[in-house]
Order: C-alpha cells, then structure tokens, then sequence
C-alpha cells in the first residue's frame, strides 16, 4: 500500500537546472507542486525555489532534503563523461546512495536512469546505472525507475551540438560502421509528462519504464536527419569498426576526445526499446524527432 499523499507536493528535484531538470521543474510547478529546484549553484527557475545541491557531499544532501521537507524526490543528476573527479561511481552510484539516505521513509521517489542500464555492462556508464538502479530497488521507498533513451529538446546536447558538429566539421561525415545501431530518441516534453505523470499514479509505484519516442532510426538515419534539417547533403563515409577499435582509445590522450570508450560501446549496442507502456500509461504525446530538429538546431546555433 503506497503511503505518499495525493493532489499537490512538495517535491525536490536533483538537478533541476539541467536540460531535462528545467523541463520537469516546469511541467511540476504547472501542476501546482511546491518545487526546489536542486543544483550545485543553487540557482532559481520561474515558479521554482532554488536550493544548494550536491550529490556527491553526503551533508549538502542531508541540508538541502531538510530545507526542502519533501514528501517526493526527483533524481535526475547523471553524467555522460567523466571528468576529475566527477566519476560514474561518485556521481551515479554513490550520488544515489546519498540521495535516497536521505529521502524521508513514506516519500516518493522517481529515479532517472538510462536504457541499457547493467550492472554487468562493459559501459562504466551503463554499469553505474545499473548499480544504481539496485539501490532504488533495495532502498525501502515508493519508487518508480525511468529509462530514457537519447532526449531530444532545445537545449539537448547531443542534437543540437555534438551530432551538429559530425556532420558540419568536415566535407564529409564520418559514421561509426555501418551506422546500423538503432536509437528511439524521445523528447524531453514527453519525459517529463511522465515524471509529472508518476505522481499521480500510485499504481506506478514499483515499476520501471522505458521512455522511447515513435520512431526507430539508425545511427546512419540520424545523421540523414541531422543533414535533412541543417540543409545540407554531405558524403556520409563509413569508418570500419577495426579501425575505430584502434583509434579510439587512442583518441583518449587529447584533452577532449571526439568520442570516449564509453561513449564508443554505447553507440555499438545502440539504445532503443518499445514506448509501452509508458506512451499509454502516462498519456504521452510522442512527439517525433523530425518535427523538432529544425527548431533545436536554429536555436543551438543562436546559442554559440
């Protein structure tokens, strides 16, 4: 029996002022919720308090859920790269165990991970989530598990910039393979309607959903769009796999590699799964990729 009460929260959100934190701050504070927005800087969004955040420090935890009061935790503070000492194991496993420590008995808690989450992952990435994921599970709360695949928005990074610089930065565009990995991409409105949407359904308590869009592509198809969209028709030139398997741990020295090992096995084991139940459970819209990108490159470019 859930314990968490109904009609408006309070609620903390882990990383409320990143790209798929604002969109879920907004949709809460639309919805009448009491919001803190978390973050290192602490920064305020409209209708949302901001409060000081970090994961990593156990004590800025503790302060910032006894500030806040919650009967609902959002965590969504993730990484794709590793930097310093921001690592997966810091920011993912023992992030999370600082969160839900926390997090007060009788709470809600959602709990951002990733499709291909696994703790027997050859990804550190996907390994860490999957660690992750086993300490929500084991963690006593009212929590519910979504794994996105890759989120496309105004303000995505992937989209509107690194996919952006593959197939502009040169007179060709170089594709990892055959380019057949497939992807679902899904965008960032419809994950957070399913955030949103999890408050109010007490029978998604326990449950772990995948969030997909409508439509599979290839990594290849990917960068079709990316040209479609940007206007422009480049060579896409395939790059054999032995050849990258030389090359990028290679690239590894440069100060900012192209692509990391992580991100390289990732991309090989593609990332896509079928947008039920979510789609129905939380009513979403599924709003199609090739219908956004325009928008998400002309504003990353006004951006830069």
């Amino acid at each position: 029996m859930t314990t968490f009460p109904a009609g408006p929260r309070r609620v903390l959100v882990t990383g409320g002022t990143g790209f798929v934190g604002r969109s879920i701050v907004r949709e809460l504070v639309e919805r009448g919720h009491t919001v803190y927005a978390g973050s290192r800087g602490g920064e305020a969004l409209p209708g949302a308090r901001g409060i000081t955040l970090d994961v990593t420090d156990p004590g800025s935890v503790l302060r910032a859920v006894g500030e806040a009061e919650p009967d609902a935790v959002i965590h969504l503070v993730g990484i794709i790269e590793e930097t310093g000492s921001q690592t997966f194991q810091r920011v993912h496993v023992e992030g999370t165990r600082h969160v839900l420590a926390a997090t007060p008995r009788g709470a809600r808690f959602l709990h951002m991970s990733a499709l291909g989450a696994d703790e027997a992952s050859a990804s550190r990435y996907s390994a860490t989530k999957g660690q992750a994921e086993r300490l929500v599970h084991d963690s006593g709360l009212e929590w519910t598990i979504f794994r996105p695949s890759l989120i496309f928005g105004v303000g995505d990074d992937f989209f509107g910039r690194v996919l952006r610089d593959l197939v502009t930065a040169a007179p060709v565009v170089p594709m990892i393979g055959d380019g057949s990995f497939p992807f679902r991409p899904v965008s960032v409105e419809d994950v957070a309607l399913a955030f949103a949407g999890a408050l109010e359904k007490p029978e998604t308590a326990g449950q772990t959903y995948a969030l997909t869009g409508p439509e599979e592509y290839t990594f290849r198809e990917l960068l079709e769009q990316e040209q479609r969209a940007l206007g422009q028709k480049r060579p896409i030139v395939p790059v054999p796999l032995a050849l990258m398997n030389v090359a990028v741990p290679l690239m590894q020295v440069l100060p900012h590699p192209p692509i990391t090992r992580d991100q390289y096995v990732m991309l090989k084991a593609g990332n896509t799964a079928p947008n039920e139940p979510a789609r129905t459970v939380f009513g979403l819209p599924m709003h199609r990729l090739r219908d956004r990108l325009p928008e998400i490159l002309r504003r990353s470019s006004s951006a830069h």
